[in-house]
């Protein structure tokens, strides 16, 4: 099976590797932003973005949980965690105002996040149906409809990759959105803009380790399937 096979991890190493860097830069800058006040709570912060954008219908809930901060665009409720939704910090600041920029991007019809918004169903069944397909296609190799079965699996992998890719500038210009308001609506100072943009940038950075691991993924189950 590929969890012996060397190359497997040949393939995705590097960007394994950018992956729990990253994920250390998020733990480390997040850690120091939010030992920094800020004027608002990320509540209150996402709240005067959102109104000021003349988006007053859309609604902020508290959730359960460390860092599940994300905005639902089909019931346009932007959904914050504890720590980010009371807290009066940097760091709520930044990453409050990162969802209220997807808020934004939403009533903009922001064309990534659209297609994004349309792939994930897609991408949801091939990261789950499609591995277990190109496996099992695997398996049964020697029998004429193994390799159809690989390169269906291969396909719908495929969707993950591609969601993978559309994700990254929906993100980008989600906190290039936020850095932007922030500045501009007095909520942040400049001078202490660079605490909430190490935090976004290590995020950011989150998202281009999982887009790599997906394309080299899917590159070596191609290289599998020729094999």
């Amino acid at each position: 099976m590929f969890i012996f096979d060397p190359t497997y991890f040949i393939f995705i190493g590097p960007a394994f590797l950018l992956g729990i860097y990253a994920q250390f830069k998020v733990k480390s800058t997040y850690a120091k932003a939010a030992r920094l006040p800020a004027r608002l709570s990320g509540a209150a912060t996402a709240r005067h973005i959102l109104d000021e954008a003349g988006l007053s219908n859309v609604n902020i809930e508290q959730v359960p949980g460390h860092l599940t901060d994300h905005y639902d665009p089909r019931h346009k409720v932007l959904r914050l965690s504890g720590d980010i939704f009371n807290g009066r910090t940097l760091a709520a600041a930044g990453i409050a105002a990162h969802e209220a920029g997807h808020a934004i991007q939403d009533a903009k019809n922001y064309a990534p996040l659209v297609i994004r918004n349309a792939a994930v169903p897609v991408a949801s069944f091939g990261s789950n149906i499609g591995i277990w397909m190109f496996f099992g296609g695997m398996i049964l190799s020697s029998y004429a409809f193994g390799p159809l079965l690989m390169w269906a699996g291969i396909a719908l992998f495929g969707a993950v990759v591609f969601f993978q890719v559309v994700n990254l500038p929906v993100e980008f210009d989600a906190s290039a959105r936020a850095k932007a308001v922030l500045v501009e609506r007095g909520i942040v100072p400049q001078d202490e803009m660079v605490h909430i943009n190490k935090v976004l940038n290590a995020a950011a950075l989150t998202y281009v380790a999982a887009t790599l691991q997906a394309i080299m993924t899917l590159l070596y189950y191609i290289m599998r399937a020729r094999d």
